[in-house]
């Protein structure tokens, strides 16, 4: 019995701290969703190639610049091998994706 109250109490506690994670990555996470929609268009637009790599996967990073606005850098691998990186600034409360150039 003493093992059910304990499980309990600290299902009780530590659900509301599991909660807070996603208040505070809010802005996080919402542009990366919005640039990840963005760049799974893209990449579906581009022409294939014969000489295309087939375990091309992108990686996401994502750094809040303020309540609204994000920096999100896509990097592009085949394994060890970096084969390209592009950034993205995020307005998360206009919803606006815009590429930056460099």
């Amino acid at each position: 019995m003493k093992k059910l109250i304990t499980i309990l109490i600290f299902q009780v506690l530590l659900v509301p701290l599991g909660l807070n994670a996603n208040e505070n990555f809010s802005v996080e996470i919402e542009a990366l969703t919005l640039v990840m929609e963005q760049y799974e268009k893209d990449i579906n637009l581009e022409p294939e190639t014969e000489i295309e790599l087939d375990n091309k996967k992108p990686s996401y990073m994502a750094l809040k610049q303020d309540e609204c606005n994000a920096t999100v850098k896509v990097t592009e691998k085949t394994g060890l091998e970096i084969v390209g990186t592009e950034s993205f600034d995020v307005n998360v409360c206009k919803k606006e994706v815009s590429k930056v150039i460099n």
